[in-house]
């Protein structure tokens, strides 16, 4: 990334730059710009650039919230079929009815921390609801591993959520790229 491209910022915006073991990422508001920046002179491999993931929490959060929403479609539609389970049917026709929603609202910038909110207040019900029937049932399948999908989405919703709440931390002096 050539000190060019900083002077195409507007003045007033969000910068922040990091340096890690792969190279520096810059980054204003939230979005990353910087993919493979060259790293120390001092370094003798033969690899001169770093990998940096451009991906940032809240633009994953789409993508986790659809494929959840068709996980939980596809297990209340296969345990109705196996065993005619209207319950099992209802909550995953919920589930991913909540999920659609947390999808196309985690997708616009305005309204990503309302699908935030959404995906954690479904995956946080579900994740009580398979942790009853685990508890109550005491039989591992199907609520075991449906629990551990379920907290794992709860945390990755929690916090995206708090990535796109939290106010952005302004940097007042960026430091140099060489």
């Amino acid at each position: 990334m050539s000190s060019r491209a900083l002077t195409l910022l507007p003045s007033p915006s969000l910068v922040s730059v990091r340096s890690t073991k792969l190279g520096r990422s810059v980054s204003n508001g939230g979005r990353n710009w910087s993919g493979l920046t060259k790293l120390s002179v001092k370094s003798k491999s033969r690899r001169n650039y770093g990998l940096c993931c451009k991906a940032e929490l809240s633009e994953l959060a789409p993508v986790a919230s659809a494929a959840y929403g068709v996980l939980l479609l596809g297990g209340g539609l296969f345990a109705y079929s196996k065993s005619g389970s209207k319950g099992s049917l209802f909550g995953g026709l919920t589930g991913s009815v909540l999920m659609a929603s947390a999808y196309f609202l985690t997708k616009s910038p305005e309204t990503r921390v309302l699908g935030d909110t959404i995906g954690l207040g479904a995956a946080f019900l579900f994740s009580s609801v398979f942790g009853f029937r685990l508890a109550s049932s005491r039989k591992p399948v199907p609520a075991g591993p449906l629990l551990l999908l379920s907290v794992g989405m709860l945390s990755f919703f929690v916090m995206a959520y708090m990535h796109d709440s939290l106010p952005p931390i302004y940097v007042p002096d960026p430091l140099p790229l060489p």
